[in-house]
């Protein structure tokens, strides 16, 4: 049987990338601070960079966090950099991670694909972070409804990440109720292409991750 892409570590080729990405390693070898929470993710973490940024400075510069969001990573482009040096000499006690929603977006891969991928990923966390715990974040909603086959997908893939937590190394946190009206519609007032989320939702995020940590 065919591995599915979401699988199979896979380096992307723009220069900003490969460039972000070195750049990032050479912080993280800089830095004479452990870190406490470390973000994996795509565009909506790499966001805490610039929408975000107000309140990233808010919450997470005590306890110290580091930002390895990349805009546009699918789940085989995160599973390359964490084991191409992303998280060599790390020990973080949070590992927070938001992935998945561009493996839905770009290639419409299958929800079992995107879940293999995610597990993945979370495969190398135990591995390389063996004393980290990981919250991870249900994918975000997108498209406005819930009858919109890109919601469907996303919410069919959380249903099955949901089931790799154990509450133990591994934690589940969905917020996504925050994002939607009573009747699931989310609006462009909270994220203004129905997928990305303006900066009021970057507090209600980082918010949501403390209270969860300091209870767990």
């Amino acid at each position: 049987m065919k591995k599915p892409l979401s699988i199979i570590s896979t380096p992307r080729t723009e220069d900003w990338w490969l460039t972000r990405h070195q750049q990032k390693l050479k912080e993280l070898k800089a830095s004479d601070q452990p870190i406490d929470i470390l973000f994996l993710g795509d565009s909506i973490t790499h966001a805490w960079e610039v929408e975000g940024e107000e309140y990233w400075q808010q919450h997470f510069v005590h306890p110290k966090a580091f930002n390895l969001g990349f805009a546009g990573d699918r789940t085989e482009h995160l599973l390359w950099r964490i084991q191409n040096g992303e998280l060599d000499s790390l020990s973080p006690k949070w590992v927070v991670l938001l992935m998945g929603t561009n493996n839905a977006g770009h290639r419409l891969d299958a929800p079992e694909d995107i879940a293999a991928g995610v597990q993945s990923i979370l495969d190398e966390l135990r591995h390389r972070l063996p004393t980290s715990k990981v919250l991870l974040m249900a994918i975000f909603p997108r498209s406005r409804n819930t009858n919109k086959p890109m919601r469907q997908r996303v919410d069919a893939s959380n249903a099955l990440i949901k089931t790799f937590t154990d509450g133990k190394q591994i934690h589940w946190l969905d917020i996504n109720h925050q994002f939607l009206t009573e009747n699931g519609v989310l609006l462009e007032s909270v994220m203004p292409d129905l997928l990305h989320p303006n900066a009021t939702q970057y507090h209600k995020w980082g918010h949501a991750i403390l209270s969860y940590i300091e209870h767990n």
